[in-house]
């Protein structure tokens, strides 16, 4: 009689109630989140940018404000009759590279000093040619001069019927708080950021995961 051996069946590889093994979760979470943080992100820096592009200008708008007065002021009475030593304060003498305060200087048309009480360098501060030319009649010119390096003013130029007067002050105290406006919005940022990267990592950790089909 023969007998007839069973082979034992082969062990299952898997069945339907085998519990479900994620694969590549961390890879998944890690493009999910960047998927959150990156157009914030890039929101956020624009954002933080474009509040220091405003205050930047509006602090460097804002230096010429006095100048625009004193030397429009001195040209409407050069222009009614005063002389050029009448429309400058000779009390004190500025000098732009130590102090804040603001200076005049009266030119005739062909651009020589007629009265000042600006000193730099134990001389009299001249700027280039076409920075007084720049100014016309009615439309005052607003520059920033650089006499030399380490030196920044903040000068405004307007015409009067014998030449031009320009009115400048040093720009040292607002380019400090340019500075710290610069690294007030920079750490903000850094902060926003960092913020925004933890937040992201948590909410694709948090996010529903769906269960691989079998």
């Amino acid at each position: 009689m023969e007998t007839t051996r069973s082979e034992p069946d082969p062990a299952p590889t898997g069945s339907a109630t085998d519990p479900v093994r994620p694969s590549g979760l961390g890879s998944e979470v890690l493009r999910r989140a960047l998927a959150f943080f990156l157009p914030v992100a890039v929101l956020a820096t624009l954002g933080c940018g474009l509040i220091y592009v405003e205050v930047q200008q509006d602090l460097r708008s804002g230096a010429n404000d006095p100048q625009f007065q004193l030397a429009g002021d001195a040209a409407a009475r050069l222009d009614g009759g005063a002389t050029p030593g009448s429309v400058v304060d000779r009390s004190t003498t500025v000098d732009p590279s130590a102090s804040l305060a603001s200076f005049v200087i009266v030119f005739d048309s062909n651009h020589t000093v007629l009265a000042t009480n600006a000193t730099l360098d134990g001389g009299v501060p001249v700027p280039p040619r076409g920075m007084l030319d720049a100014a016309v009649s009615g439309s005052p010119s607003a520059v920033t001069w650089q006499p030399y390096a380490g030196v920044r003013i903040a000068a405004v130029t307007v015409t009067w019927k014998g030449g031009f007067v320009l009115a400048g002050r040093s720009l040292s105290r607002v380019e400090q708080l340019e500075t710290n406006a610069e690294l007030i919005a920079g750490s903000a940022g850094l902060c926003i950021l960092a913020a925004l990267a933890i937040a992201s990592f948590a909410a694709a950790w948090l996010w529903p995961r769906g269960s691989d089909s079998r």
